[in-house]
C-alpha cells in the first residue's frame, strides 16, 4: 500500500461554529483500488504543511474535489503546498475537478464559467472516451503549459489533462461517485501510481 496524501473539501457549519474537513468514504474505498492508502490532510496546518509532509512522505498526492478555489483560502494554500512538494519530488498526482482546477491555477491558467456541467452526465472524447458525471461550474480556459489534454467534452471543454513529463494527471468526473467504480478510471490510477503512461 502506497500512502497517499488526500486535500479534503471544507464543509462551514455556522449553526455549530464548525468548519469541517471532510473527505468522502467513497474516495477512500476507490484509492484503495489501487492500492493506495489515503492519509487525509488537514486543511489548517498552516506552515506546519511542510514538517507534517516531511513526516508522511506520501508517495502519491490526491486533490479531491469539493469547493471552488478561492472559496476556502486555507485549502488552496494547502493544495498549492502539496503540488510544490509534489513536483519537487517527483510524487505523482490525481487531480480531480476541483483538484484539477487547482492544478491548471499552479500552471498559471484561469478558470471561466462553464454550462451545463452540474450534476449531469455526458460523453468525453479524445485520448479517453467515456461517458462521465459532470458537477463542475468552472473549466480551464486554456490547457496548461506542460500538458496535454487527455478528453474534451462534446461542447470542447477540457475534462482530463496529463502532465507531460511529471506522473501528473487531472479529471473533471469524479471517479468515487461512480458505483460500481469504472475499470477504466482504476486502471488509469494503477498505471499513474507505477509511473506508466495509457
Amino acid at each position: 500500500m502506497k500512502l497517499t496524501a488526500v486535500s479534503q473539501r471544507v464543509d462551514v457549519y455556522p449553526g455549530r461554529q464548525e468548519t469541517r474537513d471532510a473527505l468522502d468514504r467513497l474516495l477512500t474505498e476507490f484509492l484503495l483500488q489501487a492500492s493506495l492508502l489515503s492519509v487525509p490532510v488537514p486543511s489548517s496546518l498552516g506552515e506546519r504543511l511542510g514538517e507534517w509532509l516531511d513526516r508522511i512522505r506520501p508517495e502519491m498526492i490526491v486533490l479531491s474535489g469539493g469547493n471552488d478555489l478561492g472559496e476556502d483560502p486555507q485549502r488552496d494554500a494547502v493544495e498549492w503546498v502539496l503540488l510544490e512538494h509534489a513536483y519537487m519530488h517527483a510524487v505523482p498526482v490525481l487531480g480531480i475537478c476541483r483538484g484539477m482546477q487547482m492544478m491548471a491555477h499552479f500552471a498559471g491558467v484561469a478558470l471561466r464559467p462553464v454550462v451545463g456541467h452540474i450534476r449531469t452526465r455526458h460523453l468525453v472524447h479524445g485520448k479517453i472516451c467515456a461517458e462521465v458525471n459532470s458537477y463542475h461550474a468552472y473549466s480551464l480556459q486554456a490547457c496548461p503549459n506542460g500538458y496535454e489534454v487527455l478528453a474534451r467534452s462534446i461542447d470542447g471543454e477540457i475534462e482530463a489533462i496529463r502532465h507531460r513529463v511529471l506522473p501528473w494527471e487531472g479529471w473533471m468526473w469524479h471517479p468515487e461517485r461512480e458505483q460500481p467504480f469504472v475499470a477504466r478510471d482504476v486502471e488509469r490510477l494503477i498505471a499513474l501510481t507505477g509511473l506508466q503512461s495509457l
